[in-house]
């Protein structure tokens, strides 16, 4: 991030940012976290290891995944152990609810500040019953409605990140800066692994930041993880710095921060 670079104020409106970035910021995440893709991911990370790139692991509220009643857990285990190194957890997306509950409910993308909240809640609750605690929220799919960041600014979160840019809400800046993601449906395509690389590259070549999301399940394909890897040493070589997205977070007060409440276990 450099002088020029466009963040948003609190009320929407564009303003030049007045900070200076010496380098430019690299964020990768890690999604979609299973048993069966354990082996991938733990192969992926040790390779980012190596070239010293931490991870933003965006974690689902789903309990069944996240019970922490089940202390052999292989997958919380392996969390727990890049947590205690330089990686972060991220709240990806809310808990589930009933079908038919679901069919009354707003999408994602057009949620109201209220029932977003509630949802907030519950999703954070999940995480923290498995002993995970973040301030960093990512939406379903990248995409928050405006009572979704509202919401999650109520809630305590610090920075929410969707498909177009980084949020501080502590401050309410907007680092824009869209997500280059290899998606289940875009592997068969040789070709979207080299255009993942060459647009990595160009951003960082031009100073701009490069934000590379993974989902697990797609590590196994025999393209894409050398083309996520070809896209992390492209943008360091052109000097981008590795950061998580719990770096973007602006420190607030103690007497600031909004408590999460506790729901019981029935309301999920």
């Amino acid at each position: 991030m450099r002088r020029g670079d466009t963040w948003l104020s609190g009320n929407g409106h564009p303003r030049q940012a007045e900070w200076v970035f010496v380098s430019t910021p690299l964020v990768v995440s890690l999604s979609g976290l299973e048993h069966r893709s354990l082996d991938s991911c733990a192969d992926f990370a040790a390779e980012l290891d190596r070239r010293h790139v931490p991870l933003s692991l965006l974690i689902s509220p789903r309990p069944t995944d996240l019970d922490a009643r089940d202390h052999r857990s292989p997958m919380l285990s392996w969390v727990a152990d890049r947590v205690g190194g330089r990686d972060t957890v991220s709240l990806h997306g809310f808990a589930r609810v009933s079908p038919g509950l679901r069919s009354r409910l707003a999408p994602a993308a057009r949620l109201p500040a209220h029932e977003a909240g509630l949802r907030l809640v519950a999703a954070s609750a999940v995480l923290e019953q498995a002993g995970l605690r973040t301030r960093t929220f990512v939406p379903p799919r990248w995409l928050a409605s405006p009572g979704t960041v509202l919401a999650a600014q109520r809630r305590g979160f610090s920075v929410c990140a969707d498909a177009m840019g980084v949020r501080d809400l502590g401050t309410g800046r907007v680092l824009r800066s869209r997500i280059r993601i290899l998606g289940p449906g875009e592997v068969a395509e040789p070709w979207w692994c080299r255009a993942l690389v060459l647009g990595a590259g160009r951003a960082a070549r031009r100073g701009r930041a490069v934000r590379l999301a993974v989902e697990a399940q797609t590590l196994a394909k025999p393209a894409v993880r050398p083309a996520i890897l070809d896209a992390i040493d492209l943008a360091l070589h052109h000097g981008a710095d590795p950061v998580t997205y719990a770096s973007f977070a602006t420190a607030r007060p103690e007497a600031e921060r909004v408590p999460t409440p506790r729901i019981p276990h029935e309301a999920w």
